[in-house]
This record gives C-alpha cells, sequence and structure tokens, in this order.
C-alpha cells in the first residue's frame, strides 16, 4: 500500500478505534498486559533507580489521573495506535505497523525531550527508560490490535503514567517542561 492510500485509512480507523468499545475478554487482556508489564518494569526500575517508592497526596494523584487521561493517554495512543495500526478488517498481517508505531512512540520520546521538553532529557534519553517507552508501546499497540479499540492502549498507558507519577517516584508533568 502506497502512503497516500495508508494516509486516507488513518482518519476512518481512528474513527472505529474510537468508537470501538471493548469487550470483557479486551479488558482481561488488558489486566494480563498491565501485570505483564509490571512484572518486567518494576524489577528493572527499582534495579535502575527510576523507580522509587514515593506517594504523593491524593488531592496530587486526582489532579494528575485527570490529567494524564488526555496527555499522555488519549493524546498519544490516538496518533501511535489509533492512527498507525490497522484492525482486522483492513489486514491480515500487521507486524510492520505494530513495529513502526513501537518504534515511532520511543523515538517521540527522545524528539520530546531534544524540543518540547528540555527538563526531561535527563530522564526520556536513559536507556531504561527508553526501554519501558518500547515494553508500553508494544503492548499498548497488541492491545489495540486485537481489540479494535483504542480504549484498552489508552487505559493502560493512563494506569502506567499514574503509577508512576503518582506512586513510583516519576516527575510531576509541569517538571519536565
Amino acid at each position: 500500500m502506497n502512503l497516500r492510500a495508508y494516509v486516507t485509512r488513518s482518519g476512518p480507523r481512528l474513527v472505529r478505534a474510537a468508537i470501538t468499545l471493548p469487550r470483557a475478554h479486551d479488558l482481561v487482556e488488558l489486566g494480563l498486559a498491565g501485570a505483564g508489564l509490571a512484572l518486567v518494569v518494576g524489577p528493572l526500575g527499582f534495579w535502575t533507580g527510576l523507580l522509587v517508592w514515593r506517594q504523593r497526596a491524593p488531592a496530587e494523584i486526582m489532579a494528575l489521573a485527570a490529567s494524564a487521561l488526555l496527555a499522555p493517554g488519549l493524546g498519544e495512543e490516538a496518533p501511535f495506535r489509533g492512527l498507525l495500526i490497522p484492525d482486522r478488517t483492513e489486514t491480515d498481517r500487521a507486524c510492520l505497523a505494530i513495529a513502526g508505531s513501537t518504534g515511532l512512540f520511543c523515538l517521540w520520546h527522545v524528539v520530546e525531550a531534544l524540543t518540547f521538553l528540555p527538563k526531561a532529557r535527563s530522564l526520556f534519553l536513559r536507556p531504561d527508560f527508553l526501554a519501558w517507552t518500547v515494553l508500553l508501546g508494544l503492548a499498548c499497540a497488541m492491545l489495540r490490535r486485537r481489540s479494535g479499540s483504542i480504549w484498552p492502549p489508552v487505559l493502560l498507558h493512563w494506569i502506567a503514567v499514574v503509577a508512576w507519577q503518582g506512586w513510583l517516584g516519576g516527575p510531576d508533568a509541569a517538571a519536565l517542561r
């Protein structure tokens, strides 16, 4: 498929992904993906010092949860998974799209650090953080592909950010600007 055809399909793809609600088994897969991610990322993060136990105040966590749903949750999942990952009605093969989406998602964090979020450089350019972005991106891409919906990856991304920034020492978003 050429680039023009791909771009032409992307708008309707995002709409389909947004209006497709997750089924019960999609939510089970979301839970399994989250648990699997935690089992890998948790030990890696505590070992490298990227994770430290530090709980924020409940009011801060609530504000964080509200804002993280839009950015990065929906704000990153819509382009990287909603637009780039074809659903099962489009193709039986999505490996290249999943790999490309995951790579671009990781690269996006490097671009952010080098351009928009200069205070995030020391964090976003860490190899362990970039490994996390690859693992999160891959899990979100697989959830999007399997469910046909954007909502399981949005929820996984949202949960990961809220847990990291709310309890595990992640920086406040304002500190990254």
